[in-house]
């Protein structure tokens, strides 16, 4: 991963699965990928891949696509109410982040993006 991290991963932590599921938050909506991909494009180790990835399996977050000889492709599950949450929650921090650098919020501020964190919450009490 670049130096450039996201509002996601600079809020969240730079751990391994918060480093994948950022990856499957930006890429796997659009196109699937292998574990040796999703390792290499989010910089963490095949081992450490391997000890994260069941639980994005058990939890639905991804969904196996396809399988090309031996290699299964996964994207994110998009249709799992976790996923809607997680992605509208992803959007949130992006924009609460550049609302900030724009200086259109103070940092300090309690009241970031009050309407939308309102409506997260009442998604999450429904999940």
């Amino acid at each position: 991963m670049n130096e450039n991290k996201s509002a996601f991963v600079k809020i969240m932590g730079n751990t391994p699965y918060i480093r994948v599921m950022d990856f499957l938050l930006s890429e796997g909506r659009t196109f699937d990928y292998t574990l040796t991909d999703i390792s290499k494009h989010t910089n963490v180790s095949w081992s450490t891949l391997h000890l994260v990835w069941p639980s994005f399996l058990k939890l639905g977050i991804v969904e196996k696509t396809r399988t090309v000889g031996r290699s299964k492709l996964y994207k994110l599950n998009e249709d799992s109410p976790l996923v809607k949450i997680l992605v509208k929650c992803d959007f949130l921090l992006s924009k609460t982040v550049m609302d900030i650098k724009l200086g259109k919020i103070n940092q300090n501020n309690n009241f970031l993006a009050k309407e939308e964190f309102e409506e997260l919450e009442k998604q999450l009490q429904l999940a």
